[in-house]
């Protein structure tokens, strides 16, 4: 990662503070590359590894106010967030893995019906669940609001419901792609949505 000098780091953590959207996508840049090779040491999957790197920066956004400089420097503070997600997504992956097992339909017991696909509800984040819970007349209202390319993903994946492999086929696109694209609108319809919540 580039060298950022103290006054650097105090702009930009202060910009992030203030969420700048400038500072956020500098910061993004400057650990985008050794966070991602990090998380891959836990993951071993290129496609995790960016899921998790994802996850980990929008708690670094939220969190960042509570960051002290005189305590460690800030790529140790976002190394220590991007490790801890790291094992949070393994634990989270090895419980959904045993729960597709345990729930497999292969007995008369099960009445045929395959629990696994409830996991992908089960593992939602709080900014997925807010979104989830708004009123769909109001998102869509918001989302229409958004850049083309982030308000697709947002109907694919909120309102039709596609993974991020069948969004990559559709679009023609590779899943790290559609995963950091779907962060971004994510992100943005977030925000849009808690600036309007006493408004839905």
């Amino acid at each position: 990662m580039p060298s950022l000098s103290v006054n650097n780091i105090s702009q930009l953590v202060n910009g992030c503070i203030a969420n700048d959207r400038k500072s956020q996508e500098l910061l993004y840049k400057q650990f985008f590359h050794p966070m991602t090779a990090l998380c891959f040491r836990y993951t071993r999957s290129q496609e995790d590894a960016i899921e998790v790197f994802h996850e980990a920066l929008l708690k670094v956004y939220k969190n960042i106010s509570s960051y002290d400089e005189s305590r460690s420097s800030l790529f140790t503070w976002i190394h220590t967030i991007m490790v801890r997600t790291s094992i949070d997504f393994l634990r989270k992956k090895k419980q959904k893995i045993s729960v597709s097992i345990d729930n497999k339909p292969d007995n008369a017991e099960s009445g045929g019906v395959d629990h696994s696909a409830n996991l992908k509800s089960a593992g939602l984040d709080p900014e997925e669940h807010f979104i989830k819970k708004q009123k769909i007349e109001s998102v869509r209202d918001l989302v229409n609001n958004l850049k083309p390319k982030y308000k697709e993903m947002i109907e694919l994946f909120y309102f039709q419901e596609m993974s991020h492999e069948e969004i990559s086929k559709k679009l023609d696109l590779p899943i790290g792609t559609i995963k950091a694209q779907l962060f971004r609108a994510r992100d943005l319809l977030y925000n849009a949505l808690k600036g309007s919540e006493g408004k839905i």
